[in-house]
């Protein structure tokens, strides 16, 4: 059951693997996310022109484009988009990555990327 308390958001996720897409576009749905998901960094940013996302999520390990190669990107386009990143290689990265708001690790559970989402776009003040 989706939680209630739980600010629904536009989310991209951007993973070569159509599985790991499938698996989060699946968590991210069961807390009411609208999800998009694509399979490479290029087609992110071209996404990311067309539409707004209140919350990116990439992976590290891709080919053509790496996740901090697009996060470092989405920045330099604009610096308030949140990106969260989902990689089994974190304890190997430089941390703070730039360009990445959130780091978080595989495996991962849905709590892990409530977290992330909640620690990156917290929600409005009422």
């Amino acid at each position: 059951m989706p939680s209630s308390s739980f600010p629904q958001r536009k989310i991209l996720v951007v993973d070569d693997e159509p599985l790991v897409c499938e698996a989060v576009e699946m968590m991210l749905r069961f807390d009411g996310h609208e999800v998009i998901t694509t399979g490479s960094g290029k087609e992110a940013l071209a996404m990311l022109e067309r539409e707004k996302f209140d919350v990116v999520i990439t992976d590290f390990a891709m080919p053509g484009m790496k996740g901090d190669e697009l996060a470092a990107t989405i920045k330099a386009r604009n610096p308030a988009q949140p990106v969260v990143m989902i990689t089994a290689y974190a304890e190997m990265l430089p941390q703070p990555l730039a360009g990445v708001d959130c780091l978080v690790s595989k495996p991962f559970l849905l709590e892990n990327l409530r977290e992330a989402i909640i620690k990156v776009s917290p929600p409005a003040k009422t």
